[in-house]
């Protein structure tokens, strides 16, 4: 951690040349163009902290704009640990609805309206009063759409000539013509509600600041430096309110990677990045191109993959880690061999020593995540999707925050925080050994063991920094983790989309699904959209810090017709006579052998089982339990749960939920043998 006291040249210690001169380039404009891994953010946090401890910002002057709540959550945990307080890092809609909150009042009057959390409700009442017939997903597609337009500027009688001029597809079974009344409708009902939506905030603190010149000259004196990651995601509409807080200035840093840009079909463009020396001809230009995350095999991969595609604004980059092993690359028969192949490794991996917390699996759409949970269940591991159930919404997250508020008011100034801490969930329950259960108890167990390594964290820095933590410092991170739904790391192997996963990053990666209609997407039917998709595998890529593995599955279900190619992406990339290719054919024998000594009566008993079972629960038959596990019990025939359990790929929870059945299976049908 960088040194917090001695003199403002300190901060710089940490940092490469080229880090250096963008902590070090203090007055704007600044654009740093920073690849996946190279430390964008120390080095912009650094940029604040250095400018801060020099005397050149003053902390309140600076207001540093990110696009998730869990970034601009690090940016001022990263500030905080350089000694830093008082700098607002925050999302652009958190920093708007701060500043409109205290100016509509005086511009409005009154108090201000109520922000609208889902466009849904509306939309279909719009519908309605249109005479268009929606279901559930035509609401949300149609709020989709407008969510575009309004982000992108694109006035509701404009939309259908704007659409068609750019190629923009109207969302399926309707016309442009339709949307665009629709749309008009929608602002009708939000105006009879008295309720705005996150696009208004920015739209009307933006209208308030361009035509109040004394409102904009007051929030110009406050901020006076402005920082924005991510900047190849920014709108048009974000970037006319970046417009009204500058003014006639230019005291601004913008940080982005157009290789990253990925959100194009929500109004994101990666223009105001690539011209920003057009519009700042004197603009200083810093490119990050170290890579500190991942190997040299990853960092070859993606390299390649972008200069094949020809990406636009592409940086090359240059490992500074050791050696690794050799990107992966699996070919399976179908999916639910991936799946199943997939969590074998992710437990290999767990094995030897890598923690789930820092292993992912990453796919296309979160459909796929089914599978994955599935197999890793059977398998024994733990994981956590990315998008599920919010960490801070938890039952038993929010009861044990309570109880920490609590204990922090009576703590005994003596004992050590994490002590502290310990003691308050122990008398929850919670024990420091894991519950040999899996499931809900596992994942409880999870969530605690998540805040104890926060406390844990919080103490190690406080001592690092010659302070003592105390419990009201833990709850006040709490709270701020909580409003920026920055949650604590949860052991578990993540399963996300490959959006979901822009920003994180882990020791071991497995890009699943890496085959035609799904990478690129099926939907993706213009050469900019397919673009998009190259660039959303290189996010994927570059996630990986040292372990690879891409994978597809020929097929979608077992027996299936063998027809899908892998991605048009890794041609030229995939080996062309892979050990991957060869381990799937070794897999098919090794499978084959299994089924050969195989009571065959015992094994279609088995499979008309998952199949009644399957259609009972409304799941499909790999989700109850894996052809292999099938196989497993028709070649060992086991007479108990504690037999059935040594079969690989049955794990407990399955156990608990079909063991039972399984057996009864088995008992039902007589041995080969007994038969003789």
């Amino acid at each position: 951690m960088t040194s917090t006291t001695g003199s403002p040249d300190a901060i710089l210690d940490a940092l490469d040349p080229e880090q250096r001169e963008v902590a070090t380039a203090l007055h704007g404009p600044v654009v740093v163009l920073a690849g996946a891994g190279t430390g964008k953010t120390r080095a912009i946090t650094h940029r604040i902290a250095y400018g801060v401890r020099s005397g050149v910002y003053k902390p309140g002057s600076v207001l540093a704009v990110t696009f998730t709540a869990r970034a601009a959550g690090e940016m001022r945990t990263r500030l905080r640990e350089l000694g830093v307080a008082g700098v607002q890092a925050r999302t652009f809609h958190a920093a708007a609805l701060r500043q409109l909150g205290y100016f509509w009042p005086r511009v409005i009057g009154g108090a201000p309206s109520r922000i609208l959390e889902h466009k849904a409700p509306l939309v279909a009442e719009a519908a309605r009063l249109v005479g268009v017939s929606v279901d559930r997903i035509a609401v949300r597609d149609l709020a989709t759409e407008i969510e575009w337009a309004k982000v992108g500027l694109v006035a509701a009688d404009d939309y259908e000539r704007r659409a068609l001029s750019i190629g923009r597809p109207a969302p399926s079974g309707f016309d442009h013509a339709q949307v665009a009344r629709l749309a008009t409708a929608y602002e009708d009902v939000k105006t009879e509600r008295g309720v705005i939506d996150f696009e208004d905030v920015l739209q009307i603190l933006a209208g308030i600041l361009t035509e109040h010149r004394a409102i904009a000259e007051e929030v110009r004196a406050q901020y006076r430096h402005f920082v924005v990651d991510e900047y190849q995601d920014v709108s048009p509409l974000q970037q006319m309110l970046l417009d009204q807080w500058l003014g006639d200035r230019a005291e601004l840093c913008v940080v982005g990677d157009p290789s990253q840009t990925i959100y194009s079909f929500t109004g994101a463009t990666p223009r105001y990045l690539l011209e920003f020396r057009r519009r700042f001809p004197r603009a200083h230009e810093v490119r990050l191109v170290r890579d500190y995350r991942s190997t040299p095999q990853v960092v070859h991969l993606a390299n390649d993959l972008l200069r094949r595609g020809r990406v636009l604004g592409a940086l090359d980059l240059r490992s500074q880690r050791p050696a690794g092993p050799p990107v992966r690359f699996t070919e399976y028969d179908d999916d639910e061999a991936e799946a199943t192949g997939i969590a074998a490794k992710a437990a290999r991996l767990i094995a030897t020593g890598t923690r789930p917390s820092q292993i992912a699996v990453l796919y296309r759409t979160n459909a796929q995540s089914e599978a994955f949970e599935s197999a890793l269940t059977d398998a024994g591991v733990g994981y956590q999707v990315r998008g599920g159930e919010r960490f801070f919404q938890r039952t038993e997250v929010r009861e044990a925050i309570r109880l920490l508020r609590g204990a922090a008011r009576s703590a005994d100034p003596d004992q050590p925080m994490p002590e502290a801490v310990r003691d308050v969930l122990t008398s929850t329950g919670w024990q420091e050994r894991p519950p040999a259960a899996r499931g809900a108890a596992r994942e409880r167990w999870d969530a605690m063991r998540a805040l104890v390594g926060l406390a844990d964290d919080l103490d190690r820095v406080a001592r690092e920094a010659g302070r003592t933590a105390t419990l009201a410092d833990l709850a006040a991170e709490l709270e701020e983790r909580a409003a920026a739904q920055h949650a604590p790391t949860v052991e578990g192997v993540t399963l996300a989309s490959l959006h979901a996963a822009k920003g994180l990053e882990w020791d071991a990666v497995f890009l699943a699904g890496m085959s035609e209609g799904l990478m690129p997407i099926s939907l993706a039917e213009t050469d900019d959209a397919v673009a998009e998709e190259r660039r959303l595998l290189y996010v994927g890529v570059t996630r990986a810090r040292e372990h690879l593995d891409v994978s597809y599955a020929r097929s979608r279900a077992p027996g299936g017709r063998a027809t899908r190619q892998r991605t048009r992406f890794l041609d030229g990339l995939w080996p062309a006579a892979t050990p991957a290719r060869r381990g799937a054919g070794s897999r098919e024998r090794s499978r084959h052998l299994l089924a050969g000594d195989a009571d065959p009566a015992l094994l279609e008993a088995l499979r008309e089982w998952r199949r009644l079972t399957a259609a009972e629960l409304d799941k499909p038959a790999y989700t109850i339990l894996t052809d292999a596990v099938l196989t497993g019990v028709a070649r060992t025939r086991p007479t108990s749960t504690v037999e059935l359990a040594r079969i690989p790929g049955i794990g407990p929870a399955k156990i608990n939920r079909f063991g039972a059945a399984v057996l009864a299976v088995v008992a039902s049908q007589a041995a080969p043998r007994d038969a003789r």
